[in-house]
């Protein structure tokens, strides 16, 4: 099974060229025979809590259907960023299309106090087979807990996907806390982080792969916007390195 985290740079607001740039990855991604992407925190608006209310998508409605037909055409699960409206408020949601399913939401359970006043808590851990392999995501803060990695490996994780916006004191955290979990649980955890402006913070990219063992297998520089490839069976990694500027 190959799984691909996409280090993106996201203008905030800008869902449209957001959203372009997200299917270039997906592309880029299919043709390399990826099976699941994976994109950073909120990735499609932008991670500015603040507009949160302005943006934010009701549950119901369908707009990104652009996703589900690239999943259904390329076969492969692409993995979003967006805040949900749901009934009982928004939320920090991962949007997963999968070819030929229905979209499955995903959204934070463990959220960080800045974060309170503009989010509710999402309820349930959702968890992803894919190729037989057992994907449990994680948003940003919850991440750094130890009782979500625990809860991801009774959940039979094989990869545990980050799906964060971090600044160079989260990424430090990061690099400290997902090996370990890494070797405790016996799963690959990756991290997809943006890099660029994001809320009062710059995005500290340094996205990367961890074996089983705790070992860093690859990863991105703070700038670059890339794409990790993760090779689950042979441990292989390879980067795509991106460039949306022109």
């Amino acid at each position: 099974m190959k799984i691909c985290i996409a280090q993106i740079l996201f203008v905030a607001g800008h869902v449209d060229e957001n959203v372009k740039k997200h299917q270039d990855m997906v592309i880029t991604a299919s043709q390399n025979a990826v099976d699941i992407i994976v994109f950073p925190e909120l990735s499609l608006s932008g991670y500015e809590p603040s507009l949160a209310e302005i943006v934010a998508l009701p549950s119901e409605e369908s707009k990104f259907d652009v996703f589900q037909s690239m999943s259904d055409e390329y076969g492969i699960s692409i993995a979003v960023g967006y805040p949900v409206k749901f009934s009982d408020g928004i939320k920090i949601t991962m949007i997963i299309f999968q070819p030929e399913k229905e979209m499955l939401f995903y959204s934070k359970q463990l959220l960080h106090p800045d974060e309170m006043p503009f989010f509710k808590q999402g309820k349930q851990q959702a968890t992803l087979s894919v190729e037989g392999k057992v994907v449990v995501p994680a948003i940003c803060y919850e991440s750094l807990q130890p009782a979500h990695a625990l809860e991801a490996a009774k959940l039979g994780a094989n990869l545990y996907a980050a799906s964060v916006a971090k600044s160079a004191n989260g990424v430090v955290q990061a690099y400290a806390h997902y090996p370990v979990i890494a070797r405790q649980h016996g799963m690959f955890v990756l991290m997809a982080n943006a890099v660029g402006k994001a809320d009062n913070f710059i995005c500290a990219g340094q996205s990367a792969v961890w074996d089983r063992e705790g070992k860093c297998l690859i990863q991105a520089n703070a700038t670059q916007e890339a794409l990790l490839i993760l090779d689950t069976e042979t441990g292989k990694v390879m980067m795509i390195e991106k460039d949306h500027s022109s």
